[in-house]
């Protein structure tokens, strides 16, 4: 068993100024356009109009700072899912949030999802994320405390496979992502809006009550 409360404190230790915060998301753009391997850093500098010794002094290489931005972009559900736990609402309603926090979370940063799937898939390069998979531990715990609420009220099953939740979410979404074509067509989705609006509400909906069955006793 992994120790909670040091994750707790050493998952978010990610203190940014503005200048830095500028090269993340300049590096997140051209990442996402021209691949990890076609953007250098003389790139990000021209773009984000910073001395290339600058991002060095900053990141010390195109590795780390690619591994900061990855902590940048996903430590913020950490911290949402801490606040969720301390509402007072039911387990199926913790749930429910919880999914609707994962949507829309990786919603807005699917670009450095997108890296990040590509980079690790890949295996080109070593990345040394331990800080990332510390918050995907410490997100996982959010999870299981809540799943373990609602198992002690009897509202859920004692055979519920925990790590495997996340997954289920996660991958309902990105299938969805990766046919985006394919389901802009199907579901008349004609503009950008139309399409995060039915991620929002009925891709969310679906994955809600796919959970919710995943959980619930059968009647």
């Amino acid at each position: 068993m992994f120790n909670f409360d040091v994750l707790k404190q050493k998952a978010l230790k990610i203190d940014l100024n503005e200048k830095q915060i500028q090269i993340l998301e300049v590096a997140e753009t051209l990442f996402a356009e021209k691949g990890f391997d076609g953007t250098s850093i003389r790139d990000i500098s021209k773009e984000a109009k910073i001395n290339i010794a600058m991002i060095s002094y900053y990141f010390g290489s195109k590795e780390k700072l690619l591994e900061s931005l990855i902590i940048f972009k996903t430590s913020g559900l950490k911290m949402q899912l801490e606040l969720l736990l301390e509402e007072n609402l039911e387990p199926v309603a913790k749930i429910n949030k919880l999914i609707e926090l994962y949507i829309n979370r990786i919603n807005c940063n699917r670009g450095i999802y997108r890296i990040l799937h590509f980079e690790l898939s890949s295996k080109k390069h070593e990345f040394h994320l331990e800080t990332f998979a510390e918050i995907k531990r410490v997100n996982l715990r959010s999870l299981e405390l809540i799943i373990n609420e609602g198992q002690a009220k009897g509202v859920f099953r004692k055979d519920v496979i925990v790590p495997l939740i996340t997954p289920t979410i996660l991958g309902t979404f990105f299938h969805f992502q990766m046919n985006k074509p394919f389901f802009e067509e199907l579901l008349d989705l004609k503009t950008e809006e139309l399409y995060n609006n039915y991620i929002q509400n009925d891709l969310t909906k679906h994955i809600q009550q796919t959970i919710k069955a995943l959980l619930i006793y059968e009647n």
